[in-house]
């Protein structure tokens, strides 16, 4: 899941990608730390064996107990991140174009003293002159794939969910939430789906229901220069029974070639 600032032009809601074959998981952006020793992979490796041990017992033990949840109350909401610790603020990463030398907004995840995490900093649209970047302006947190032990990658099962909940309180700006569906194929390593979370200033907490069938694989932002402030309690999810749409907009057949709209 992502949350962020974003400039409404870095978007391209019309435009047809035709693709048979994504050659990078990064989409050109590389990577430009120098690679280590096999010596000093081995020795970070076994610093890690005993966190990557306890993880799998807990797996271990997890699979023999087999207590899935059989019935999803409605209006229950199963928090699925809470910002209350330091280490809560460790699973996200916190990126804005400057980062990749592409603009110059900056941004940070801290945690209040309320026990809150508050994503804020400043967003300038303007564009670096290297006779290369076209447009800037976004600043992003970001969870960190979720896996199990020894570097699995796994996924969130939200299944018999239908409602993605956020308690917020923000400063008038609008964000764009994003979830990402990254499949096995190459092709779908960059899909996401993007709704915006609209917020309101003041003193005053916000609780954003938006369903899953609102969700749409295009998305926009503003252009607003300036800071920005958004504190976060928690995220969460949760069945409503009464809410019976499976997509919010209209469908269409195109070509078998046609990779994203």
């Amino acid at each position: 899941m992502i949350i962020g600032q974003i400039k409404r032009s870095n978007f391209h809601t019309t435009s047809i990608l035709s693709l048979f074959w994504e050659k990078d998981e990064k989409s050109g952006y590389k990577d430009n730390r120098k690679e280590a020793a096999k010596t000093d992979l081995i020795r970070e490796g076994l610093k890690e064996l005993k966190t990557e041990i306890a993880l799998w017992s807990q797996e271990v033990k997890e699979r023999f107990e087999d207590d899935p949840v059989l019935v999803y109350r409605p209006g229950e909401t199963d928090v699925q991140w809470t910002f209350n610790t330091e280490d809560s603020l460790k699973s996200w990463n916190v990126t804005s174009d400057k980062d990749n030398n592409e603009g110059y907004s900056t941004c940070a995840l801290t945690l209040n003293k309320y026990g809150n995490a508050v994503f804020s900093g400043e967003l300038d649209t303007r564009v670096p002159k290297d006779g290369k970047t076209k447009r800037a302006g976004y600043c992003n947190m970001q969870t960190q794939r979720f896996r199990r032990s020894f570097k699995r990658e796994a996924y969130l099962d939200w299944t018999c969910y239908n409602m993605l909940v956020l308690k917020v309180r923000g400063d008038g700006r609008s964000y764009m939430i994003n979830i990402g569906t990254k499949g096995y194929y190459d092709i779908l390593w960059n899909d996401m789906y993007h709704f915006v979370l609209y917020t309101r200033g003041g003193p005053y907490w916000q609780i954003a229901k938006i369903p899953f069938s609102k969700f749409f694989l295009s998305s926009k932002g503003d252009k607003i220069n300036g800071q920005f402030n958004l504190e976060i309690q928690y995220i969460g999810v949760e069945f409503d029974p009464n809410h019976t749409e499976e997509f919010a907009y209209e469908m269409y057949t195109t070509d078998r070639y046609i990779a994203g709209v």
